[in-house]
């Protein structure tokens, strides 16, 4: 049984005054196994970033459904879905999302606040994962006095001590050198190879050739699905550019896939 399963989802915008209208998602349809670490890739404007809105439940789509461990988010009302997102999901952005007036520390515990967790209980859960990440450190120092690659391993840490079903990474990477990017997307490896799903958005193909399988989004449908099987990090690479070209020049070789 999958994890996430996205049913025909549509999604179809109205400009100011009921104008004309903007198709955002065509079709889209796809399932994410537990335990599977997912990219998905597509040139600006595919929609990329409506379908990740609409799966962490800050949108709605126009018709479809999606389903998070067979829980229907689209019947959501508004005060269950903030729950359904606090309990369920983990976010990870390319901004961080970090507040400067908390510390590391509190800037990690928030989402447990916000549920109600006991600061026993919230130490108990820090401590492995801050170990895990390489922040005991500066867990007392502010987002400002600390650097990219750490307030990312922070954002991560505050993803992940929920438990989530699903972790939502935007653009992951896109603020980070080469050299932290790829310490981040170590650290994502390794917390998929303990179990954690991880749906990626971006646009890096270092950081999607280190998924399972990468979707590629155009013109509002999935395109195409590439597997790794048994491929490794070059092979994948190469294969994921061969396949952005083909998004870029419009040809279908190479067994596109209509989702």
């Amino acid at each position: 049984m999958a994890l996430l399963s996205v049913q025909h989802v549509k999604k179809i915008y109205a400009t100011r005054l009921g104008g004309a209208k903007v198709q955002a998602l065509a079709d889209v349809d796809f399932t994410v196994e537990q335990g599977e670490f997912t990219a998905i890739m597509g040139e600006s404007g595919s929609g990329k970033t409506t379908l990740l809105n609409i799966l962490a439940g800050l949108d709605k789509p126009t018709g479809g459904e999606i389903f998070l461990n067979m829980r229907n988010i689209c019947t959501l009302g508004e005060k269950e879905i903030s729950a359904f997102r606090r309990d369920n999901l983990g976010f990870v952005f390319q901004d961080f999302n970090l507040l400067d007036t908390f510390s590391i520390q509190d800037n990690i515990f928030l989402p447990l606040v916000l549920a109600g967790k006991k600061f026993d209980e919230m130490q108990k859960r820090l401590e492995p994962i801050a170990r895990g990440l390489g922040i005991v450190d500066i867990l007392q120092k502010f987002p400002y006095e600390v650097s990219g690659g750490q307030k990312q391993r922070t954002a991560i840490a505050r993803a992940i001590i929920t438990n989530p079903q699903l972790i939502l990474a935007d653009e992951p990477t896109g603020a980070l050198d080469s050299r932290s990017a790829g310490q981040i997307l170590q650290i994502f490896e390794d917390i998929n190879s303990r179990g954690q799903t991880i749906l990626m958005v971006t646009h890096s193909i270092q950081a999607a050739s280190r998924a399972g399988r990468v979707l590629f989004i155009k013109d509002g449908q999935v395109f195409h699905q590439i597997y790794r099987g048994d491929m490794d990090g070059d092979q994948m690479y190469q294969k994921i550019s061969d396949t952005l070209t083909v998004l870029a020049t419009g040809r279908e070789e190479g067994g596109a896939y209509h989702g």
